[in-house]
């Protein structure tokens, strides 16, 4: 990862901002010292495994109980009572 000074790097947003825009990371100093990273969306917050996170959520409501010690189930079915 390329380091840039916060001078250089605000007189050269829009070429930093291009070359991140093509996958490149880059960390931003001040006297030195890091301050920031500046790094593409797509690597910063990936997407999760649909599959997986629907997995866990039915692993976690198996068991689990809510309010009165109803069970999500229970609880939807006495609100389509309502």
């Amino acid at each position: 990862m390329e380091s840039v000074e916060s001078f250089e790097a605000s007189n050269h947003l829009l070429q930093l901002l291009e070359r991140v825009a093509r996958g490149e990371e880059f960390t931003i100093t001040q006297h030195g010292q890091p301050i920031a990273r500046l790094v593409p969306i797509s690597l910063s917050n990936p997407k999760p495994d649909i599959q997986q996170v629907i997995e866990e959520l039915k692993a976690f409501s198996k068991g689990n109980k809510l309010g009165d010690n109803l069970t999500i189930r229970e609880m939807i079915e006495e609100g389509r009572r309502f």
